[in-house]
């Protein structure tokens, strides 16, 4: 059922002509000037939703080799998994151990007490997940799940729904010759509702040569990783303790109270996410002698 109904809202012609592209997508607030194919091959939803862009014209990176960015065009939040955390986010979205898996505990006890990021992808954005950092995948696999959707309304109402759903897992270790040198990184990469599959599909330059991503392949940070299949989606990045400090607006904006959003009316408290761009900077690693916690 998911399949079809992904089939007819994703794989039907959006109109005769190309009119009927550019209102589709103009309705959708996409940017035609960002995309890499021709218009008149846009013509499905879905290729819309997996449409390529000049990310590396229109979605620039920092050179500071100690950057951390942004895995994809998405509404983030940050926070800690420490109980003290600001975001009562411990065994209230997520618990560490049904996000990476029962069966890790190797990796359980790695990010025990870490941070993370929330990265919520809304239907009309450019849907490829992008590296964060630079290092070696570790390790890659699959849980197994159901599909839920990804919004707050979801998320707040479930009791562990990132746990639930279908998820792929990629650890990576940037303390190695050429890494961000920010300890170890997973990201899980979170299928929503009608989106059967995230594809890896690694290109160290633009889009040419993918490939899957496989233990033991070192990883350029901000190169296209993975496509999602169409719908909206969540990539969460989880980081050892005291390895990351988060950019200051994305914190600030935590405790903006002029906001409202979904996960503010679900929590009854300020709660706002922040827009950001694919491979824009959202922290660096920690300095230990004159960075402070989070």
């Amino acid at each position: 059922m998911s399949g079809l109904l992904g089939w007819v809202n994703y794989d039907f012609p959006l109109g005769q002509n190309i009119f009927g592209i550019r209102r589709f997508m103009r309705n959708s607030g996409i940017d035609l000037a960002e995309c890499l194919d021709k218009l008149e091959t846009l013509d499905t939803a879905r290729k819309v939703f997996e449409r390529k862009i000049r990310y590396w014209h229109h979605r620039p990176m920092a050179g500071d080799p100690a950057a951390i960015v942004c895995p994809a065009d998405s509404r983030v939040l940050v926070g800690s998994l420490k109980e003290t955390s600001c975001l009562f986010l411990k065994e209230k979205f997520f618990s560490e151990q049904e996000l990476l898996g029962s069966t890790k505990a190797r990796w359980l006890e790695a990010f025990r007490g870490g941070d993370f990021v929330i990265c919520r992808l809304t239907p009309e954005k450019y849907h490829y997940n992008h590296t964060p950092v630079a290092g070696l995948v570790r390790d890659i696999y699959d849980c197994d799940g159901r599909y839920h959707s990804c919004n707050p309304g979801s998320i707040v109402t479930l009791a562990t729904p990132y746990s639930k759903n279908k998820r792929v897992v990629t650890v990576i270790d940037t303390d190695v010759d050429g890494g961000t040198r920010a300890g170890l990184v997973a990201m899980v990469e979170v299928v929503a509702l009608m989106i059967g599959d995230v594809w890896q599909c690694y290109s160290r330059s633009e889009y040419r040569n993918p490939q899957p991503v496989s233990v033991g392949m070192f990883l350029d940070r901000g190169c296209p990783k993975s496509v999602f299949r169409p719908g909206s989606s969540t990539t969460v990045l989880l980081f050892q303790e005291n390895r990351v400090v988060f950019s200051e607006d994305l914190i600030r904006n935590l405790y903006r109270t002029d906001i409202v959003s979904r996960y503010s009316q679900g929590l009854g408290r300020p709660l706002a996410e922040t827009d950001t761009k694919v491979r824009s900077t959202i922290g660096r690693r920690k300095d230990k002698e004159n960075d402070h916690d989070l």
